[in-house]
């Protein structure tokens, strides 16, 4: 058990900016979290694809939370030392000199960009979309190379270029949103290794030495010098401005650690550290990831291993555009649209109940399959036509089917990217680390281990992973705590272990999920496209 911090220990407030919303926690140098608040943030979505949120509202959601958790006095404001940040990753904020957004950020949902994307990656020979000479450029100095559906920085900025020329034209620099938080903390513009990743200008042959490629940057299409700073994740960028420090009521001493986007800080506060040890992180979007002690890329699966915050190593991550998302939709827009159906005057704790409905239901969901792209997909297929279906439902059966088939279409999905990943490391995974919001489920761990066929580790308080993984890399950066001590801080709830007899029918439906996406794959493509054109 890691020890609770004493009073007069020193602790880091570590920052969690999801999509969803934004998250300060008070954690000490070993990774005990003793409170936390959070205040969520409203998504725009366009139907072209676009889906947007304000930066001030991300930095009006972070006082809120801050000023909260100090004035509950846990902590003395005398002992909070750092304040680090991990983030959502692969937004744009366009800023002007003097550090204001010059429009709302763009999100790593967007896709916007991906008609802009031609002018940098095509040819009039083409490899898998790209130009070859460029795609062995790309994946040679960076590993990976900008995301065809446009769902990166690479497009977004290219959108923002061609779309709103007026806005592009006063930018000063493009930034993340991680980027964005230290700005405003510290008034410095930096990015950092992994921030700066999927703008795909620099070079990361050396995980301790990443930096800007001029061939990748002159090609890119966007002004160079529009880039910001590049430093380690570990690197002290600055110290509170005074007008921050007033407002939280911290010493302006309070050194700003330059953190990390939300999956490479995940896997820290998951103890999965050590060389190919691996973490499976549910949130609004989940993804499988892994630390490995080299460069590699996988183009045909959509996987790479790239700069992360522990020196001279990269992080391999696999996405799935939505997880828990699904949940949300079926909650938000079909159990409790806010429309004449609805009678209930408040919500109940409705993820618990359907918990409680999913574990009562056999599984295989009495027949009931469910595909989870209801935003396209990243991986192992990258297709942003793909959307969500329920398939195989009958008159006999109920919602409760249609609630663990949404559980299990998830889990079945991240099966499918367990394959390229253990091949990409070469090696089976033995057990995973499980954490992020809907890791606080019991039911889907048991589900996961049942369809993955792997023992699941639930990390104690696993919708904190993220805060610790932040608190960590701060706590590294000051030297108060080192990489290899994290693994003996982190406390677990519980093992799943694999169901027996439940893995013929995982077996039969993961053959046919994986089949139901390559027989109706051209159909989306045909229905979304014309969507896509209207909007």
């Amino acid at each position: 058990m890691t020890p609770a911090a004493g009073p007069s220990a020193p602790h880091v407030l570590a920052v969690d900016l999801g999509t969803s919303g934004c998250k300060a926690a008070l954690v000490s140098a070993r990774g005990h979290v003793v409170a936390w608040e959070f205040e969520s943030v409203d998504t725009l979505l366009f139907p072209n694809g676009g889906a947007e949120q304000d930066p001030q509202a991300w930095w009006a959601a972070f006082l809120k939370v801050a000023q909260r958790l100090i004035g509950r006095g846990v902590v003395a404001p005398r002992d909070i030392v750092a304040i680090c940040c991990s983030t959502q990753g692969e937004c744009t904020v366009p800023v002007d000199g003097d550090g204001r957004a010059l429009m709302n950020a763009v999100l790593w949902m967007d896709s916007r960009g991906a008609k802009h994307l031609k002018t940098i990656t095509a040819g009039v020979i083409t490899v898998a979309g790209y130009h070859p000479l460029r795609l062995w450029r790309w994946i040679r100095l960076s590993g990976g190379a900008p995301s065809l559906s446009g769902k990166d920085p690479a497009a977004h900025m290219l959108y923002i270029k061609q779309e709103r020329p007026d806005v592009y034209a006063r930018t000063y620099k493009f930034l993340n949103a991680l980027d964005y938080l230290n700005l405003r903390l510290t008034g410095r513009c930096v990015a950092t290794y992994d921030s700066i990743l999927t703008s795909w200008v620099t070079d990361n042959r050396d995980p301790s030495n990443v930096h800007y490629s001029g061939a990748l940057r002159r090609g890119c299409g966007v002004t160079p010098d529009k880039f910001p700073e590049i430093v380690k994740c570990t690197e002290v960028i600055g110290r509170l401005q005074p007008e921050v420090a007033t407002q939280l009521g911290l010493d302006r001493k309070v050194a700003v650690v330059a953190g990390a986007i939300d999956n490479t800080a995940a896997a820290i506060g998951s103890g999965a550290v050590r060389d190919y040890e691996t973490h499976l992180y549910i949130g609004t979007s989940s993804w499988l990831a892994a630390h490995v002690p080299f460069k590699k890329t996988d183009m045909a699966s959509a996987l790479a291993s790239v700069p992360c915050a522990v020196p001279g190593r990269y992080l391999l991550t696999a996405l799935q555009t939505t997880a828990g998302g699904n949940l949300t939709f079926l909650r938000d827009k079909i159990l409790y649209h806010q429309d004449e159906l609805l009678q209930e005057a408040a919500l109940p704790d409705v993820y618990q109940l359907m918990d409680q409905i999913a574990a009562r239901t056999p599984a295989g969901s009495n027949g009931v399959l469910y595909a989870p792209w209801i935003y396209g997909e990243r991986a192992p297929v990258e297709d942003s036509a793909a959307r969500a279906a329920i398939f195989n439902l009958s008159l006999e059966n109920s919602r409760a089917d249609i609630i663990r088939a949404v559980l299990e279409g998830v889990a079945l999905n991240t099966r499918w990217l367990l394959q390229p990943f253990e091949k990409f490391l070469g090696r089976s995974v033995d057990y995973i680390n499980i954490v992020g919001g809907g890791a606080n489920s019991s039911i889907w761990c048991q589900i996961f281990a049942d369809a993955l066929q792997r023992p699941i580790r639930q990390v104690k308080d696993p919708i904190q992973a993220n805060v610790r993984g932040a608190a960590f890399i701060a706590a590294v950066g000051l030297g108060l705590v080192s990489y290899a001590e994290v693994p003996g801080c982190t406390e677990f709830q519980r093992d799943y272990q694999p169901t027996v007899a439940h893995r013929g029918v995982y077996d039969t439906n993961f053959r046919e999920l994986v089949t139901f996406y390559r027989q109706n794959k051209a159909i989306y493509r045909r229905l979304n496209a014309g969507r896509r054109r209207l909007g």
